[in-house]
């Protein structure tokens, strides 16, 4: 597949991709769409949850940490310096928080930059190449109906290239050191790291306690290379459920794979606050987003409701701290506050599922939506830069 990222669809306003920024004017949303194609594989009911849960210990519950160990050979994502603080990684944002306004108004519209692919997720901006690097579902195959998948980089003003042809993969991430994409890869059942120099994969998290996953699907990465991801069932396909009918959240961290929440139903988009002391997570199956306080070691404390979505799929941050969340069945971008005040909406278009900050100046907000087989990215000049995933 080539897609050019130079071609500029018919839009009210003017978009300039190859000097990768997008320039136009504050104008009304439109209105909330529905998506009557939905995922390209059905989700699972939301009520999946069995009532046992994933580790019988005395006294735990939801905001219990409980440690399964990992293959001794797993290895780690590569972080910055152990004596790292739990904040942004390195050069994502600058000390202090950004003055100016993220929104130039509270109701945005991201014009389309090209389509033609089929099933987009996972968006991250990779600096060094000037590009994003995006994963592309493609229909579930085989008896055990699991969707093959390519990471493809998008280069602004030159046409799509694969990085991996067959990664698996749905959410991706960027290392602290930069090195490499972290990758929730739901044909393995399990959550990998590519290596962007060469595309070699390595697995980071292969199961919990001797289980396999349902199937990961987004995925972020603290400074000191501690790693947290979701595990739906929606990529799960016919395989057999060896979670017991629960979906969860997850963290890695010294080559140990701990349960932060079996509760969630659905549990989809994932994100650190720029200061590593929150941890959100979307309930796609709730209509909610979790915030989960963080302690220094990486372990998770209370569980609050942060605010109520209807379908939360993917996220991203800002330098400030304000939190894009994206609504697959309407089609925004909502951005709440740290506080959890909404500061307004960007409509991208059907099914959106993920958003990431890119540009030189990383103010560039990119969102990947489409209907199922014309899949594209979607993009608007924001007032503050952001996380690259």
């Amino acid at each position: 597949m080539s897609v050019n990222m130079s071609r500029n669809l018919s839009r009210p306003v003017t978009a300039v991709i190859g000097a990768a920024s997008v320039l136009l004017a504050a104008i009304p949303a439109a209105a909330a769409a529905t998506a009557p194609d939905g995922p390209p594989v059905a989700a699972a009911p939301a009520g999946t949850s069995s009532d046992t849960p994933l580790v019988a210990a005395a006294g735990a519950g939801p905001d219990t940490l409980l440690v399964a160990g990992a293959d001794p050979d797993t290895p780690l994502v590569a972080g910055a310096d152990p004596d790292t603080p739990p904040g942004a990684p390195p050069g994502v944002c600058e000390p202090g928080a950004p003055a100016e306004p993220p929104l130039p108004g509270p109701t945005l519209t991201a014009p389309r930059l090209q389509g033609g692919f089929t099933f987009l997720e996972g968006p991250v901006w990779i600096d060094r190449l000037g590009a994003l690097l995006v994963s592309d579902l493609r229909p579930a195959t085989g008896p055990e109906q699991v969707q093959p998948s390519a990471i493809h980089q998008l280069t602004p003003g030159s046409p799509a290239k694969t990085f991996v042809a067959a990664s698996g993969s749905n959410g991706l991430a960027l290392s602290p050191d930069g090195q490499q994409i972290v990758a929730a890869t739901h044909d393995n059942r399990n959550v990998s790291a590519y290596r962007l120099a060469d595309a070699a994969r390595t697995v980071i998290a292969g199961n919990f306690g001797g289980r396999a996953f349902n199937s990961p699907n987004d995925v972020t990465v603290r400074a000191d290379g501690v790693v947290y991801f979701t595990d739906p069932n929606f990529q799960r396909g016919r395989r057999a459920d060896e979670m017991g009918g629960r979906t969860g959240v997850f963290r890695v961290v010294d080559g140990q794979v701990e349960l932060v929440d079996d509760t969630v139903r659905q549990p989809n988009g994932i994100a650190l606050s720029p200061d590593g002391r929150t941890l959100y997570v979307g309930a796609f199956g709730e209509n909610l987003i979790y915030a989960y306080a963080v302690h220094p070691d990486g372990s998770t404390g209370e569980r609050t409701v942060f605010a109520s979505v209807g379908s939360p799929d993917g996220v991203t941050v800002d330098c400030a701290g304000n939190i894009y969340w994206v609504s697959h069945n309407e089609g925004r971008v909502h951005i709440f506050s740290p506080a959890g005040v909404e500061l307004g909406t960007i409509t991208a278009g059907p099914n959106a599922t993920n958003a990431a900050f890119g540009g030189p100046d990383r103010r560039t907000l990119y969102i990947t939506a489409g209907r199922t087989g014309d899949y594209g990215i979607s993009a608007i000049e924001l007032g503050v830069p952001g996380y690259p995933y």
